[in-house]
């Protein structure tokens, strides 16, 4: 097993300070066996018909337990919140930890009626820190489901997220309201996986599938709420230029998305001609894990003259941004002049897969991405 240290030590830090802490995160990402970290007194499984059986009655068969329960797969049940507070506020000796596969509906329903009372962990996939910098070509192949990581090959790999990626759409997707068949919903992937790291033209896709704009945006919110889509917003403010207004979208995990592209090898994806794209969602997740961690909003910045930045977020006062690169030795570019005076940057990161940090000017450092996060720590904006 993967010692995931990080993760276990904020899950760690939240429930000390909070009566409930939920996990939040992709189906098979690893929250279980992370729960199973700490010393549970108390474990339920809402997926498991016996388990769900004895939630006919949840007042009375929680009522008298003590210490740490952990409450699987959480969004089976949302009414269980009102009674969470009611037994939070009336028992000092129960910790509550929850564990759910979807965020939008079921944080709204739980910070409705826990508020003050609960603390949210989003957990992503394995971490280049958790699997080790050796092996990054492997977690960008195989992507970050620790399943499909630890597969003995790539094809066991693929063959899990083939399966992966069918549970979902067979199961998953028609309980939170896409009722299409599985095999439609999977061409409708598939086509979204063409518009990894691009703007989203909703009506082009509308009209592509054979729905109306409202629909693709009401199936591409469920997807980000399943963790396995982020929309990335645009930056723009009054600046006097022509602005891109329209969100980007990124597949979070890079086994996914190779399995869609039928990328099934490091030579396919390094003669693939979605390469650059790639590599720009898989550098995009790992970075975006360490800035929201830290609480950052993160965006993206296009002119349609071209010039651009892949993450832009603001830290003490400061406008900082990133550009990724799949290449050997990034250069200055008018891009990246014209966003440094656009934005008023304080810096601007270029993230390579290379092996070199270097300056290109005094605003903008070239960084290999797995020496990213020790850079950034010691950056002081």
């Amino acid at each position: 097993m993967i010692n995931r240290k990080k993760d276990i030590d904020n899950v760690k830090e939240l429930l000390e300070l909070f009566p409930a802490t939920a996990i939040l995160g992709a189906r098979q990402c690893g929250k279980t066996t992370l729960a199973k970290q700490f010393p549970v007194d108390h474990y339920f499984d809402l997926e498991n018909p016996r388990d769900l059986v004895k939630f006919d009655n949840p007042q009375l068969l929680l009522e008298d337990l003590r210490g740490l329960i952990v409450i699987d797969e959480i969004q089976r049940k949302p009414d269980l919140f009102p009674l969470l507070r009611y037994l939070i506020d009336n028992d000092l000796k129960k910790k509550f930890l929850i564990l759910g596969s979807a965020s939008g509906k079921l944080m709204r329903q739980s910070s409705e009626s826990l508020a003050g009372r609960i603390a949210y962990y989003r957990l992503g996939g394995l971490r280049l820190s958790d699997v080790g910098f050796d092996n990054i070509d492997k977690l960008w192949l195989t992507g970050s489901f620790p399943k499909a990581f630890t597969s003995k090959t790539n094809s066991a790999a693929f063959l899990w997220l083939d399966n992966y990626i069918s549970t979902f759409l067979e199961r998953d997707i028609p309980q939170l309201g896409i009722n299409i068949p599985a095999v439609t919903l999977r061409r409708f992937w598939i086509m979204l996986s063409h518009y990894h790291a691009q703007v989203l033209n909703y009506s082009e896709i509308a009209n592509s599938f054979g729905v109306s704009d409202h629909t693709v945006r009401k199936y591409i919110d469920i997807l980000s709420g399943t963790f396995m889509i982020r929309v990335l917003h645009p930056w723009y403010v009054n600046i006097g230029k022509r602005l891109v207004k329209r969100p980007k979208i990124y597949f979070r995990d890079s086994g996914v998305f190779h399995d869609l592209l039928s990328v099934n090898s490091n030579n396919n994806l390094l003669e693939h001609n979605k390469l650059g794209a790639s590599w720009e969602g898989f550098a995009l997740e790992i970075i975006a894990d360490i800035l929201e961690k830290r609480d950052q909003e993160l965006f993206f910045w296009r002119t349609h003259s071209g010039s651009e930045v892949d993450l832009f977020w603001q830290d003490s006062g400061k406008n900082l941004a990133i550009e990724f690169k799949f290449s050997d030795a990034p250069k200055l570019n008018k891009s990246m002049k014209t966003s440094i005076e656009a934005l008023d940057l304080s810096h601007l990161w270029v993230v390579y897969p290379g092996k070199d940090i270097y300056k290109l000017n005094k605003k903008i450092t070239v960084i290999p991405l797995k020496k990213f996060e020790v850079e950034f720590n010691n950056y002081n904006p």
